[in-house]
């Protein structure tokens, strides 16, 4: 009788334990993703940092990895950083060079069903929507300028991530909290005196003032555009991944509804388009450091789900390179010593490069490479292109190779890596997960189930396609049998934020007519003006030229009634 009074005991502690792991609710969501990073590229890192640390025998990231995410764009199985992070966000995969935004159609091609009534609509993210519906704090940290397609995608929505001009202003009205990263010589004037409307510190390459601010809301944004490689960094000037990773899970903590965090490696990707071994490898330890911040605090925490996944691959690197004979039998020596010789990234070489006159050059690829220079390399370096430091005219340079390419080819020929492009791939990419719940995504899913996966566990009250209904309809659904005015006038470009082309620029203006009420809606940002009062809105409007359509909340309506 008492072992089975003691049995039924037992069994009434597991089943209330198991009652109570089951009603745990994720509180806060932290989004890691190395942009651009194969798992041949984890794979080097983690080598190297064997090779040079013996007593570091795996990354951070390492207890954690638990499966594999298939990446594609709507309509191919390759996409860049637009439409695959875009699709973490909004759960639907979308074109080339799309920022959260709905595809158009392409049948022969697509992949996944595509409504084509829903062109050009902006989606909502999980981040806007954790913001919205949950009141949580948001925060992006990255090494990229701040209107770059991963950051870009949590909280813009553009068919054009080149489009800095329509992207930066809609980042900067959509209510981020903490934004820390490149770009300090995009933002705006005005985009800087709103922010601090908002009470948010700003600080454009000021590090000492971004470690002492004491607030909770702050845009802290260094270099002209992208931060520079970690093995270039200055600590003086540029914090790392790690720290930003820190200040931000600091601030944002504070909200006592929880956060959405995303925070991008970026720069491993660059790295892995230029074949930079040694940058990849850099940054992509300094992306696992970060991670092993948040980690940290997810464990401390006990309500914080941490994810880690890149958004597709580059480069095709792989350790061992059929151009080295028996290379499948080098030693770790043999494998790493020449790429552990490298002191800087093929970027920070160049820029010596071009400063160091031609007799100097020998001496200094030995101390930055290690290389010693054969005679015909020699040459090469000094009839490139873009060398001025020669006495060579234009003509009597090589056509069409410039240091970046030579420097490029010479790194990579001195070590026993192989790369297949200098652009991004279609594999696999890996899965690592800390979710303190039971339900733990493992195995081998799609872009789109990653999405439900962070859905259900924020628990979100609305789906995001609802969401994005509210949000996001037409100007002509929204002021339906009411006056509208539709005006573009082209403007000169003379604002700071430049575009990657260049582009015609238009002021467009939507003007809504009802009895007495007038309502004026501008484009990429959160105020519309009600008869010369501003009003915000929980989301920014969106213009897309492509169908002279505004997309904005179907609330704006019960303003002109």
């Amino acid at each position: 009788m008492k072992k089975l009074t003691g049995f039924i005991s037992l069994l009434v502690v597991l089943i209330v334990f198991s009652s109570c792991r089951q009603e745990q609710k994720i509180k806060n969501v932290i989004l890691l993703i190395p942009d651009g990073t194969s798992w041949a590229a984890v794979s080097t890192a983690r080598w190297f940092q064997r090779y040079q640390t013996p007593d570091k025998q795996g990354l951070n990231i390492d207890p954690y990895l638990c499966g594999s995410i298939l990446t594609y764009c709507s309509n191919a199985p390759i996409g860049d950083s637009a439409p695959t992070t875009s699709c973490y966000m909004t759960g639907y995969p979308s074109l080339m060079d799309w920022v959260a935004t709905y595809p158009t159609a392409d049948p022969k091609n697509d992949i996944v069903p595509i409504d084509s009534t829903r062109a050009y609509q902006p989606l909502m993210t999980v981040l806007e929507a954790a913001r919205i519906t949950q009141n949580k704090a948001t925060g992006l940290v990255f090494t990229c300028e701040f209107p770059h397609a991963t950051p870009a995608d949590c909280a813009a929505h553009s068919y054009r991530r080149g489009r800095y001009d329509w992207i930066a202003p809609q980042m900067v009205h959509n209510g981020l909290d903490v934004v820390i990263g490149g770009g300090a010589g995009i933002i705006r004037d005005e985009d800087i005196q709103y922010l601090r409307g908002e009470g948010c510190g700003v600080f454009l390459n000021r590090i000492d003032s971004f470690r002492l601010y004491e607030g909770n809301r702050m845009w802290a944004l260094f270099k002209d555009r992208d931060m520079s490689f970690d093995i270039d960094r200055n600590p003086e000037e540029e914090p790392s991944l790690a720290e930003m990773t820190k200040v931000a899970l600091s601030k944002l903590s504070q909200n006592k509804n929880g956060f959405f965090l995303m925070v991008e490696g970026s720069k491993i990707d660059w790295a892995a388009h230029s074949n930079d071994t040694r940058a990849i490898i850099e940054d992509m330890l300094a992306f696992d450091r970060a991670c092993g911040v948040a980690l940290d605090f997810a464990a401390k925490d006990g309500n914080t789900l941490v994810v880690i996944v890149p958004d597709h691959g580059n480069s095709g690197i792989s350790i061992g390179a059929e151009r080295c004979p028996n290379y499948a039998s080098l030693s770790k020596d043999s494998l790493f010593k020449s790429v552990s010789q490298y002191k800087t990234s093929i970027n920070g070489l160049i820029k010596v490069l071009h400063n160091t006159k031609p007799d100097s050059i020998r001496d200094v690829m030995l101390d930055l490479t290690g290389i010693i220079l054969t005679d015909e390399q020699y040459k090469e370096l000094l009839n490139c292109s873009d060398y001025k430091m020669n006495s060579l005219t234009d003509e009597q340079r090589m056509k069409g190779t410039s240091l970046s390419k030579k420097i490029g080819e010479m790194l990579v020929e001195n070590t026993c890596f192989g790369y297949t492009t200098h652009g991004h791939t279609g594999e696999e990419v890996f899965l690592a997960v800390y979710d303190p719940t039971p339900n733990r995504m493992t195995g081998h899913h799609t872009n789109i189930e990653l999405n439900h996966y962070l859905r259900h566990s924020l628990q979100l009250p609305q789906t995001l396609e609802t969401l994005t209904d509210e949000h996001f309809a037409k100007h002509t659904d929204v002021f339906a049998g009411y006056k509208l005015d539709l005006e573009e006038k082209k403007i000169e470009d003379t604002t700071q934020v430049k575009a990657k082309h260049k582009e015609e620029r238009f002021d467009v203006t939507l003007s809504v007519a009802n009895g007495s009420n007038k309502l004026i809606v501008k484009p990429n940002t959160n105020i519309v003006n009600l008869n010369g009062k501003d009003i915000k809105m929980n989301t920014v409007t969106v213009y897309v030229d492509k169908n002279k359509t505004f997309y904005l909340p179907r609330s704006l309506a019960k303003l002109m009634e």
